[in-house]
Order: C-alpha cells, then structure tokens, then sequence
C-alpha cells in the first residue's frame, strides 16, 4: 500500500533530545549521578500522522512525550512545532503554544479532580485561555463531550460516578476543548479492558480524521501500536533503535531488540507457535548505562564490538532507520 504519509509536511520536529534526571546523596544533598531517562533522541512528527512509541518500561517513552510539552524541562535539544522552537519559548508565547500540544494522561482517575465536575473540568483550559464567555465555554464542553460519546448531563457529574472507560474519554474531551493539532498519547488504553480498548481507540481515529490530528501515541501493547500508527519508533534505555513504518516494522524488524518484541505477540491461533526470543537478564540501569550499544549486555548476537563503540542511528533502506551494528 502506498504511503500517502510522505507528502505531508513535518508538524513537529525533536532534534537531540536529552533528559537527565539527578540523583541526591548525602547529608547535603549533593548530585551523585544522573539517570539518563533519554539521551540524544532525535524524530519527525508529519500533519495528519500517527508515530507510534513502544519499549519496556522505564525506556523513556514517558518523558519524551512530557519533554516535548515542556511538562518537564529538557537538558539539551530542540523541538520545533512546526518551525517554533517549543525550548525558546517563555510567558504567554509558551502558554499560547500549549493550545497547539496537548496530552492524554495514562490514568484516566488521578488526572481529573476529584471534586470538579467534568463539564469544569473541560472549561478549565478554555478559562485560563480566555476563550469565548461562560456560556461559549459550556458549550463548547458539552459539544467535545458529545464529540466522545457522552451526553451533556455528564457534565454535572464528578469523576468516581464514571466507568475507565468513560474517564479516557473525559480525558481525551478535555485535550480536545482547546482544538489543538497534535496531541500526545500517554498510553490511553493501557489501564482499560480489551472491548473498552478498542472504543476508545476507534474514537481516536475518528477525531484524528474529522480535526486532522497529529499523535504520539505511547504504548507497551504492540498490537495496539499496530492498530493506530503509521510509522512506529522502538526505545530502549533512554535510545531509539528503530524507527520505519508500521508495515515494515511488523514485516521486517531490524534490530535484534525490536525481534525480542515482535516474537512476544500473542498470536490467536492455537495450533500456530512463534519462536520467542528470550532476553537474557534485566535492563541495566539508567544511572549507569552500558558503554557502547546499550542494548549488547542482553543481546542474542552481540559482538565484541558492540560493548566498545555506540552504534549510529541511520537509515538502511527508505524511511526505514535503525541502531545496530550487525545491519549494514
């Protein structure tokens, strides 16, 4: 299938991003390391387009979608929103962005208020956006609300008389309120079940095509992944070791971790097996992450080279980049 994708413009642009969270010890507090949640990450976002973002936990995929919004401040890089440098910005030029880039929380409970009603909650942003007039304010609450497939007496209602399911939609209504074009996906549906997963996930797409979304969609479920994205970047420790198109991905993975995943997939038919790759050990820690590749100390085909030298982040075929040195 041919990749429309390609004609469209970059949205958003990171370019060497790097997060480092410090480490306090002793009696004054005194920084003693730095855990490398995200070193040197650098990927394009196209209008219109949905990059999907999988690894294990802890790989960063968390803090480059804050990063990015500025909900936690960078340690070096870039991010431009369009060609807007989202670092440079300060005040009411970096609140007047913040109606472009919005975020949906992982935990659909602990990001409402407790002791607000929903229809507040959503009128919240266009307040402290001064959009519009109190009654222009309910009603565009009520009409994002309906826009997710609930009705306008919800509004008067508080978070704990709602189902996960139909807290994620609140969550998504209230990023939605403001109109932005690009919205970060902190994994949505990780905290749902199954059948709620895939209503929500089909309401994703159905905004994305009538506002003409761009996402981040972050997720550990990779069938997920394959349900929503176009093109799928894969972290590990704190790096990018793939990034190509959902197709190519699912078809072909490159880098040895990317087939560890792939092989995890559940797969429906019983009397079908895959060969699973087993990793050997844990994932090393951030304080301290291995010299060259960091992904060596638990890879099937490492070689003597891999603990020595940090491999480069290139593109092997068409839209098709990927860290390793056993690919050419």
């Amino acid at each position: 299938m041919e990749d429309k994708t390609e004609e469209k413009k970059d949205l958003i642009r990171v370019e060497h991003l790097k997060k480092y969270f410090p480490v306090r010890g002793g009696f004054f507090q005194q920084v003693v390391g730095w855990v490398q949640a995200v070193d040197d990450v650098s990927f394009t976002i196209r209008e219109g387009e949905t990059l999907g973002m999988v690894g294990e936990s802890g790989c960063g995929k968390t803090t480059i979608g804050r990063t990015m919004l500025r909900l936690v401040e960078p340690s070096s890089g870039s991010v431009y929103y369009k060609d807007t440098n989202v670092f440079g910005l300060n005040g009411h030029d970096l609140k007047a962005m913040r109606r472009n880039m919005q975020i949906i929380f992982q935990d659909p409970y602990s990001s409402l208020d407790p002791r607000m009603p929903i229809g507040e909650s959503i009128m919240e942003g266009l307040k402290i956006h001064s959009i519009g007039t109190s009654k222009d304010q309910y009603e565009i609450a009520i009409k994002t609300l309906k826009k997710v497939g609930l009705e306008d007496y919800h509004a008067r209602r508080y978070p704990h008389e709602f189902s996960g399911g139909q807290r994620q939609r609140i969550g998504i209504a209230r990023a939605l309120a403001l109109v932005p074009s690009f919205l970060v996906c902190d994994e949505p549906v990780s905290a749902l079940d199954v059948s709620i997963q895939s209503q929500v996930l089909n309401i994703l797409k159905d905004l994305q095509n009538e506002m003409g979304l761009t996402f981040l969609f972050i997720a550990h479920n990779l069938s997920v992944v394959e349900h929503i994205s176009d093109r799928v970047a894969v972290m590990y420790l704190g790096k990018m070791v793939e990034l190509t198109g959902r197709e190519e991905l699912f078809r072909n993975p490159l880098h040895p971790y990317t087939q560890a995943l792939m092989s995890a997939i559940p797969v429906p038919d019983p009397r079908l097996r895959r060969d699973r790759i087993i990793l050997k050990g844990d994932v090393p820690s951030p304080l301290r992450p291995p010299t060259g590749c960091r992904f060596h100390p638990r890879c099937p085909v490492a070689m003597d080279h891999c603990a020595v030298e940090e491999p480069v982040f290139k593109e092997v075929s068409p839209g098709h980049q990927v860290a390793c040195w056993r690919v050419a």
